[in-house]
């Protein structure tokens, strides 16, 4: 086998936010590490698919792992965001109560963020709700409101973290599935993938809905993972975005419910639903689930308009049956393994505390010292739909193809597609660039542009139309040439 032979330091398994948060932690110090995920790219499961909300803390209940790593988490965001040059910010957030029956359970999460320390929440009345967010229902009668609650691109994080982690020397094994994990008798550890055989001194398990396979292969303490699959609406940009801070409902056992949310790109999210399904990886949408949240969106949002939608989607939480985080050394196995399972949400808010908790961790086990030439994130450029009209001028005297627009719904150029494909990590498919520049996240959903994008990714990575996914796989969006078709049809004229 071609990995056969290879001994690394340790060995992150997932590629999400959370793995990409341990490895670029990691990468601070010395020693060979690799990131391994059975999706083509980053960022391809969860966390390309949930809300982009950093949680201020106050519905993890006090006490848990959940709660802890939220609140030190979301304290984190801002500046790791400007460090790697993210899109974040940090609107704030009403959960909304229509009942004083309503108004109970606010105070029980008022209680809640007291004890998690979370700072500035406060119930408020209807008049200061309407006052702070117009559209909202007015049948509202009461709110807790946390001014802490952001907003990330999550997508984004998990890319710039992976490149900051590969800047530092950190390998990338994607499209390469884990089969199996095992300790060796010489007290190293084996994985076993669909390519390769690899060997470590320490494993990182955090592989999202499949870490509890995992965990359960070494551990003499079973686990129990629930998929729960959540839905989503998008809506297209609007002239005037009718909320600026997210908008929850109370929530339920299932979750924090049904909101109303901007996204960092100037969006309206609405979803998610919380149905547990058997088969973790089915990330289809239903009619009944769409339903489901129009319904719901409809008590925050009585004047919704479903012809502001450009498309919808799913992402599967990874749900353990005990409620909490399990994070840290793999209890019941042999030493080396380390864990990060039942990371729902908020798992996206708590992955920088995780991030550095774990991986520091790892190292202290394996005797790591910190690098001397660790090198600081290179921050991501300055989108140029984002850009002043100075900055795009100085932008196309450096790099001309900036004066090419490829994605006219979201302003993206060719230079910045190219430079997509040539990160640390980079895209190899159309929405690993989709991603990382949102080419094809606009109102004709890549109808114009994809096109475009396929060319670039064939010049940059020097393969064919015919190799080039959609998303990794068998997502090819090309079967054949009009020769070769002609000639399957008609195999007694060639």
């Amino acid at each position: 086998m071609k990995g056969m032979g290879i001994m690394y330091d340790a060995i992150i398994i997932g590629a999400g936010v959370v793995g990409c948060a341990v490895a670029q932690q990691m990468a601070k110090y010395g020693g060979k590490l690799l990131v391994v995920d059975r999706m083509e790219d980053v960022a391809d499961g969860a966390s390309k698919a949930n809300s982009g909300i950093v949680h201020a803390g106050f519905d993890a209940h006090p006490g848990t792992e959940k709660a802890r790593l939220n609140v030190k988490g979301s304290k984190m965001y801002g500046a790791l965001a400007r460090e790697l040059g993210v899109p974040y910010g940090q609107p704030g957030a009403l959960v909304l109560g229509f009942s004083e029956e309503d108004r109970e359970t606010l105070k029980k999460l008022l209680a809640q963020a007291e004890a998690n320390e979370v700072e500035g929440c406060r119930i408020i009345e209807r008049d200061e709700i309407l006052e702070m967010e117009p559209n909202t229902n007015p049948e509202v009668v009461c709110a807790l409101y946390a001014p802490t609650s952001g907003l990330v691109s999550p997508y984004e994080m998990t890319c710039a973290l992976a490149d900051s982690a590969a800047e530092n020397g950190a390998e990338f094994s994607l499209a390469n599935p884990v089969l199996e994990i095992k300790p060796t008798s010489d007290g190293n550890w084996l994985v076993l993938t669909e390519r390769d055989e690899y060997k470590a001194r320490a494993i990182v398990n955090c592989a999202g809905i499949g870490s509890g396979v995992l965990h359960n292969m070494i551990s003499t303490r079973k686990v129990k993972l629930i998929a729960r699959r959540g839905e989503y609406y998008l809506l297209d940009h609007m002239a005037d975005i009718p909320f600026t801070m997210t908008m929850f409902q109370c929530p339920t056992k299932m979750g924090k419910g049904v909101l109303v949310s901007p996204t960092t790109h100037g969006n309206i999210l609405l979803g998610p639903t919380a149905d547990d399904i058997d088969n973790g990886y089915d990330v289809a949408t239903t009619r009944k689930g769409l339903d489901t949240v129009m319904d719901k969106v409809r008590l925050t949002w009585p004047k919704v308009n479903l012809r502001q939608v450009i498309t919808t989607f799913s992402g599967i939480r990874a749900h353990e049956e005990n409620g909490d985080f399990i994070i840290g050394k793999v209890e019941g196995a042999p030493a080396g393994a380390y864990e990060a399972v039942g990371v729902e949400s908020p798992g996206l808010s708590a992955a920088p505390a995780i991030g550095q908790e774990l991986g520091d961790e790892v190292a202290a086990f394996l005797g790591l010292e910190k690098k001397a030439d660790w090198k600081k994130p290179t921050p991501l450029p300055r989108a140029f739909r984002n850009m002043t009209d100075a900055e795009r001028e100085e932008a196309y005297k450096k790099d001309p193809e900036y004066g090419v627009l490829v994605c006219r719904c979201e302003q993206v150029t060719e230079a910045e597609i190219r430079a997509a494909i040539r990160r640390p990590v980079g895209a190899r498919s159309i929405d690993g660039v989709k991603r990382r520049t949102r080419a094809g996240m606009g109102r004709c959903q890549g109808g114009f542009c994809s096109p475009r994008v396929m060319e670039i990714l064939c010049e940059e990575l020097g393969v064919s139309p015919l190799e080039i996914t959609k998303c990794g796989g068998e997502s090819k969006l090309l079967v054949g040439t009009l020769h070769q078709i002609a000639k399957e049809a008609r195999p007694d004229e060639n």
